[in-house]
């Protein structure tokens, strides 16, 4: 079993996970919702060789930016002390990890966004996305992740879950595991 640790910078008291070894892939979870929904899927991918490292979404509820975030992230990365990894998100979480992309390119290999915020399209230069989501999402619509794969066609890749709603990587999780180890091909 995976012990939920709280990091407590500045008394934002952050919850997040580490389990495996390996490639890793760090989740961070969508706004307001604890890190557990995300540990089946995390357990899959540990089987599957790579480490992973769940976040919670801390503090986006008392108004912080994605962007306020973003440092939050790479501050528990040094604490667990992984250099670099695939960031990756549910909803807003999604949001997070491309603002790490963005704010601290150089410790992200890739982004991972499980649904997509509607907004803003931009994304880090150089870095492949893939867009898992929900055909049946009316949270983070498919149209959401349809934009932003049409704004960076040479770098955004798109998988769709069939019947997924917007809790898909929890309700949905054997195909959201298989999109991110099939795209990362970690064998």
């Amino acid at each position: 079993m995976t012990e939920t640790q709280i990091f407590d910078p500045e008394a934002r008291a952050i919850s997040y996970a580490v389990e495996g070894n390996g490639p890793t892939v760090v989740l961070v979870a969508d706004e307001g919702l604890p890190i557990d929904y995300l540990g089946t899927l995390a357990h899959i991918l540990v089987e599957e060789d790579f480490q992973v490292l769940r976040i919670a979404a801390g503090g986006a509820s008392g108004g912080a930016s994605a962007h306020d975030l973003a440092s939050g992230v790479v501050e528990i990365m040094d604490a667990a002390g992984i250099e670099d990894a695939w960031l990756g998100g549910h909803g807003f979480g999604g949001s997070v990890a491309r603002a790490v992309a963005l704010d601290f390119h150089d410790r992200v290999n890739g982004v991972l966004l499980l649904g997509v915020e509607a907004g803003d399209l931009t994304l880090a230069e150089g870095l492949p996305v893939l867009v898992i989501q929900g055909s049946e999402d009316d949270v983070t619509p498919p149209a959401n992740g349809e934009a932003l794969q049409a704004a960076a066609p040479d770098r955004v890749s798109v998988v769709s879950v069939d019947g997924g709603g917007h809790m898909f990587p929890s309700e949905n999780v054997g195909a959201t595991s298989w999109a991110i180890e099939d795209y990362l091909d970690w064998d």
